[in-house]
């Protein structure tokens, strides 16, 4: 009866972290397509609505790895569930009739979610079988990229026919249904664990990841007021270098600097940093070519819903690379994936630069993205995992998910002023000429190659051989996957 019952909670869990990790990802992307409705609704500037997606991604970033190392101890059930409680309680706050501040709160709450991506995986670490939970933790890895594909759509249709308290009042549902799942399907870690947060580290991190973050963001600052720029900048990388510092004298650290340093880890997530970069600046060129109306000479003026739309074949591919990486993964190393998977979304880049003159362009160069950065988030965790302890494994991939955040902003940074400097002055210049689309595009071709030679540079290890000593506020043993 026991194994039976096992066996069942264990069918249960694996749906259930899927669901949670679609969920965050989702309802976090959501200030996206909301943007414009938003400024309209509230009568803001577009600057300002644009803070509903930032203030998410900031929210996320900052919480990350307070979180990963909060489940790396023994009250990581509680920790998901509080979690979760504060993006539903975040969640109620965009819905309801308040003004912008409280919808800029509610905002940073739901953001404060895409940290639960790194805890599902230990989850899925501590309590699968080693093979399947290698697959799962592959496709949670997944979910949280496909899910700006699916709330994208369903955004801008409940926006078109409701208004933007419909869409999210989406957000408030699944929220709650994610809750509630994690509260009947979430084991207990296993015992003989321990965490202790450091508060202090953690301050200075989340100020440090707040300024890059916001730097990546204004990008109007460095155009505007250079020097106020140059010294935020200047104080982010001193508050980095400081919690580096303190974190590696630190015995019970926010996140292992010492793991972060072996070269398997080190060079995963340099890769994942510049593959953030690319990755993210072809996302936001095509849907906001998608969205240019004819008027500017290209585009094709579509709505939010439809061109929502666009990102389905993202979605799609994105998912099955996601189902096939592990069983690919068993033939042939993950740098060497990685590589390929870069050299995949490089492709897509190609095919943005070359072919954009009608939709079905755009459908297929989404595509050829979300194949490449499915297959890409799906080979990462082995390149990381092959030599972190089993105990670490929310701390390691929490970090590799800041790395992401911040890549991503700088991403959609670097395009914004791309096209900047390809858009006239002037009130009858408000679109970037095409040819800024193109420059753009190179840009990302480069990193996608650097990318490529990053992850072919990558040590080949395995857990017998090149593990990660447990840091000595884990077990206090060493241990390996």
């Amino acid at each position: 009866m026991s194994t039976i019952r096992e066996h069942s909670e264990a069918r249960l869990l694996v749906p259930s972290l899927m669901f949670i990790a679609l969920v965050v990802a989702a309802v976090a992307s959501l200030g996206a397509p909301l943007i414009t409705s938003v400024a309209t609704t509230f009568h803001v500037s577009l600057d300002s609505a644009q803070w509903t997606l930032t203030i998410a991604l900031l929210s996320g970033a900052v919480a990350t790895p307070v979180l990963g190392r909060l489940g790396a101890g023994p009250h990581r059930r509680v920790t998901i569930l509080a979690t979760l409680a504060v993006v539903v309680a975040g969640s109620a706050l965009t819905v309801l009739p308040l003004p912008f501040a409280a919808l800029l709160v509610g905002r940073a709450a739901q953001g404060v979610g895409l940290g639960l991506t790194a805890l599902m995986m230990g989850v899925a670490r501590d309590h699968l079988p080693e093979g399947r939970s290698a697959a799962t933790i592959a496709l949670i890895s997944v979910v949280s990229i496909i899910g700006v594909g699916l709330g994208y759509p369903l955004a801008g249709l409940l926006t078109e026919f409701g208004g933007i308290r419909a869409a999210y009042g989406l957000g408030l549902f699944v929220t709650a249904a994610a809750f509630l799942t994690a509260w009947r399907s979430m084991p207990v870690a296993p015992e003989g664990r321990s965490a202790h947060v450091d508060v202090a580290g953690a301050l200075v991190l989340a100020g440090g990841l707040f300024l890059v973050l916001f730097l990546a963001s204004e990008t109007g600052l460095w155009s505007h007021h250079l020097a106020v720029a140059v010294v935020l900048a200047i104080v982010a990388v001193l508050l980095l270098c400081g919690w580096t510092a303190s974190e590696l004298r630190s015995k019970t650290p926010l996140v292992d600097v010492r793991a972060v340093r072996h070269p398997a880890v080190a060079g995963a997530n340099i890769a994942m940093f510049v593959g953030g970069i690319g990755m993210y600046l072809l996302l936001t060129l095509i849907t906001r070519y998608a969205q240019t109306p004819h008027s500017a000479g290209y585009g094709f003026g579509l709505t939010t819903f439809v061109a929502g739309l666009v990102l389905v074949p993202f979605s799609v591919l994105g998912f099955v690379a996601g189902k096939l990486t592990p069983r690919v993964g068993m033939r042939i190393d993950a740098p060497l994936l990685l590589a390929g998977s870069a050299i995949v979304v490089g492709g897509g880049f190609v095919l943005f630069a070359a072919a954009r003159s009608n939709v079905a362009e755009l459908f297929v160069a989404m595509g050829v993205l979300g194949f490449g950065v499915g297959s890409f988030t799906a080979a990462m965790p082995g390149v990381i995992l092959a030599v972190t302890p089993r105990s670490e494994t929310s701390s390691a991939m929490s970090f590799n998910y800041v790395v992401r955040s911040v890549g991503y902003s700088l991403g959609s940074a670097i395009g914004g002023l791309v096209l900047a400097t390809g858009t006239g002055t002037g009130t009858g210049h408000p679109f970037p000429n095409d040819g800024a689309y193109t420059t753009a595009a190179l840009v990302g071709i480069a990193a996608m190659a650097i990318t490529a030679v990053t992850s072919l540079a990558l040590p080949r290890c395995s857990p017998e051989t090149d593990p990660i000593e447990e840091p000595t506020g884990g077990t206090g043993r060493t241990t390996t996957p």
